[in-house]
């Protein structure tokens, strides 16, 4: 089948026509007819499978007649990251460049000022991450009175960030009237719930079960001590064919402290997290995508729906938490039917989640046995403590250490030279006979006491009465 089969424009055809697209993949032949009839639809689908043209294209047709009010969009993306809203926007951009359709970008790390300035315009296509969309909201910069489609990309995604109360708030702000559009890759209890609870029976589309891998990426694991990670990435990196490599961490931190260490040791390579600028974010990202950077190391922000055509290899430096997590990381390459590869690095300790993750996908995953040591120089000084040497302790001065042979010499030299001698004092010392002799030191008298008649008995304040207290009181006047 081909995209003309599907029931689009001449102007959305001719767009895809020049993107170089002839064959429709399996989702959008079946998501795209449903989009175009107005039903509500859940598609369900493996990443990498080209959901994103799955929506965007029967949108554009389905958006093509009519004009956008200002300040009130006609057709709402929810996108869980600002990478995936970004992308969507240029999908919009390729697809839609036949179609007079204006769109605007809400997520956060951007100017408010330039956001407003759209949203006055009018838009037809809002694209949107669910914090800063409210934040808008709340200020009164839109209304979602007037949407007629909404989408709801990566859902499960906005489960796992904790986005579904946001949504349900963004849910009640919209018409009844409309289309809802929810995408994803995995299924959970709680999205079945949301779709039941907002959606009018829609239709599902499922190309294929939940949670399965691509076909075109082949994945393995090795197991390997904790300390031995690092020295096991770099001995792959050098022995696999690696053009670009995604390579993700679960915490944020562990993503600089790797990308540091990667950068010591001669790798290209450049971090990617949610703790970034958005220019920072934005910038990396394209030189990655244009072959400029080799390695990124990333969290899970771009774990989901981002498309990098050319990943050769993605690294899973550590086991995902989450057992789908694994699927959308891995699923960054093997991208457009292209061949891929993934490679877990884990632990003796990751093995319960590595059979959860082996249930989920249904096979079991094959592993990768490191010949030789991976000594490797793996505990080198780019990997050490801060002020730490190979070998020797803590450096000390300038940070410089010296070998004992190199200190030796020295050593000897200072123990040769004669130390001065003290001088002695003029008076001499007593010597034992004389020190015994000497009296013994005499305690010191005590205070007299004043005289008391024996007759006058004492009252109180102990054995006396204090003499100030004995003296007759003068007589007033």
């Amino acid at each position: 089948m081909t995209f003309d089969a599907l029931g689009l424009s001449d102007p959305v055809l001719r767009a895809v026509a020049e993107t170089g697209y002839t064959q429709p993949t399996p989702i959008q032949e079946k998501a795209i007819p449903t989009v175009l009839m107005g039903r509500d639809m859940v598609g369900l689908a493996q990443t990498g499978t080209g959901k994103t043209a799955g929506f965007t294209l029967p949108m554009i047709d389905i958006l093509a007649a009519g004009r956008a009010k200002a300040r009130m969009p006609r057709s709402l993306i929810l996108e869980p990251t600002r990478e995936l809203a970004a992308q969507v926007a240029e999908s919009f951009e390729k697809y839609g460049k036949y179609n007079r359709l204006t769109h605007a970008l809400l997520i956060g790390g951007e100017s408010f000022d330039g956001q407003d300035k759209l949203l006055d315009r009018g838009v037809d296509v809002l694209i949107a991450t669910p914090g800063r969309l409210l934040d808008q909201v709340e200020r009164g910069k839109v209304l979602l009175r007037d949407v007629k489609v909404f989408v709801i990309d990566e859902a499960d995604r906005m489960l796992d960030m904790g986005f579904i109360p946001d949504i349900e708030r963004v849910v009640k702000l919209l018409t009844p009237l409309r289309q809802t559009l929810l995408f994803s890759a995995t299924m959970p209890p709680e999205i079945r719930r949301l779709a039941d609870a907002y959606m009018i029976n829609p239709k599902e589309v499922a190309v294929d079960r939940s949670a399965t891998t691509a076909v075109t990426v082949s994945d393995v694991v090795a197991i390997v001590p904790e300390r031995d990670k690092r020295a096991a990435l770099r001995r792959i990196v050098r022995s696999e064919k690696v053009a670009s490599a995604l390579v993700f961490c679960n915490r944020k931190r562990d993503v600089d402290i790797l990308k540091q260490s990667l950068v010591r040791h001669g790798f290209d390579a450049a971090a990617l997290h949610g703790d970034l600028a958005q220019e920072t974010r934005t910038a990396t990202l394209d030189s990655f995508r244009e072959g400029a950077l080799t390695i990124l190391v990333a969290s899970d922000v771009a774990a989901r729906g981002l498309d990098i055509p050319d990943v050769s290899h993605v690294f899973n430096f550590d086991v995902p938490y989450n057992p789908e997590d694994y699927v959308h990381r891995i699923g960054r390459t093997g991208r457009a039917g292209k061949a891929g590869r993934a490679i877990t690095i884990a632990t003796p300790d990751d093995g319960k989640s590595l059979d959860a993750i082996q249930r989920l996908i249904g096979r079991k995953i094959e592993r990768l046995d490191l010949e030789g040591s991976l000594d490797d120089s793996a505990l080198e000084d780019a990997d050490r403590p801060r002020g730490q040497s190979r070998g020797r302790g803590r450096s000390r001065g300038n940070g410089r250490s010296r070998s004992r042979a190199d200190s030796a010499p020295e050593a000897r030299k200072a123990a040769e030279k004669p130390r001065p001698e003290k001088p002695r004092p003029d008076k001499p010392r007593p010597d034992k006979a004389q020190r015994r002799s000497r009296p013994a030191p005499q305690p010191r008298p005590a205070a007299e006491l004043p005289d008391e008649p024996p007759d006058k008995p004492v009252v109180g304040l102990g054995d006396h009465v204090p003499a100030f207290l004995q003296k007759p009181a003068r007589k007033a006047g």
